[in-house]
């Protein structure tokens, strides 16, 4: 039980903590990439070590079930003197009620987030295939022109993805910009972008009250919008990048679930683009969030261990 007990300990430690010290590190995009990583496996490792510290209590109670003396043992027949009524009914009822809530509850959580992917999926998929419709192509490009005056410019997920345009978008970009933004695009889509904004944002839906999964949600899509900034300006320069971005900045919202230009911290996104990092800054950031990544990913087992050096029964 001590095992769980450090487990529990740890998920709750980085569910307060992260929240709190990652933005520190991920606030400029001084490097994208590594900070995605970072709040994944924050995000990650507090449901898989609620998992695991499930799994060892069952393994405990497996073991322990009947060892006299043991603590799971004792625990469980103290709760069967409950179940069959022999402290009293009210004790009883209390017992059940606790434990179909604990049960409802999982279930409920497991099909809201389930039922939250279906339809960022339908959505999606329903808007590619409406925009490839009543879109037209542009020449020699993969994307859709929508004829709409707001300047838009957008990917979706679907079959296949599709990149939409608006024709006041493209009133108000030149060729190098569109081809800048149409890179822009490319990148989320080859990034599959739109799978990790679905799982965070359905977490962050499904579990409101847990900080980690909302700020979460939130400094990865302004991430992986500051990754596709990247990505279009090694092929057309960050000026260029920049120059598209405020041609279309101000623009009406985004479709739900749509990935586009200005979706996300269109102006911390400007500057970073107009005074990049240095060298020194971009090589700090990067060793914090390796520093980070790596205490996140071993911290369970660490936490194991260190059980099983202090008692050495709690992993056998």
């Amino acid at each position: 039980m001590s095992v769980a007990a450090c487990l529990l300990l740890y998920s709750f430690a980085v569910a307060v903590v992260a929240p709190r010290l990652l933005p520190r590190w991920t606030r400029t995009g001084a490097a994208p990439r590594l900070g995605v990583t970072a709040w994944l496996v924050a995000i990650g490792s507090v449901p898989a070590s609620w998992f695991a510290a499930t799994a060892f209590l069952v393994v405990e109670l497996v073991r322990d079930w009947n060892r006299p003396g043991g603590i799971v043992g004792t625990c469980f027949a103290a709760l069967q003197v409950v179940a069959v009524g022999g402290a009293g009914v009210v004790l009883q009822f209390g017992l059940f009620t606790l434990t179909a809530l604990v049960l409802g509850g999982a279930a409920v959580l497991a099909v809201r987030l389930g039922r939250s992917l279906v339809r960022a999926r339908s959505r999606t998929h329903d808007h590619a295939r409406m925009a490839r419709v009543v879109g037209r192509r542009i020449p020699g490009s993969d994307a859709v022109v929508l004829d709409a005056p707001e300047r838009l410019a957008y990917c979706v997920a679907g079959r296949p993805d599709t990149i939409v345009v608006t024709s006041g978008a493209l009133d108000a970009l030149d060729d190098h910009h569109l081809d800048a933004v149409l890179a822009h695009e490319r990148a989320h889509l080859a990034g599959r972008h739109h799978l990790l904004l679905a799982a965070t944002r359905g977490l962050a839906a499904v579990l409101p009250r847990v900080g980690l999964f909302a700020t979460g949600a939130t400094e990865i899509a302004r991430l992986v919008e500051m990754c596709a900034d990247d990505e279009a300006a090694r092929d057309h320069g960050s000026r260029t990048v920049l120059g598209a971005l405020l041609a279309l900045s101000g623009a009406a919202s985004l479709p739900t679930g749509a990935l586009g230009a200005t979706g996300v911290g269109v102006l911390a996104r400007a500057e970073r683009l107009a005074e990049p990092a240095g060298l020194r800054r971009r090589m700090y950031t990067r060793l914090s969030l390796a520093t980070v990544v790596t205490l996140l990913a071993v911290g369970p087992v660490l936490a194991a261990v260190g059980v099983s050096l202090c008692d050495p029964s709690a992993l056998y």
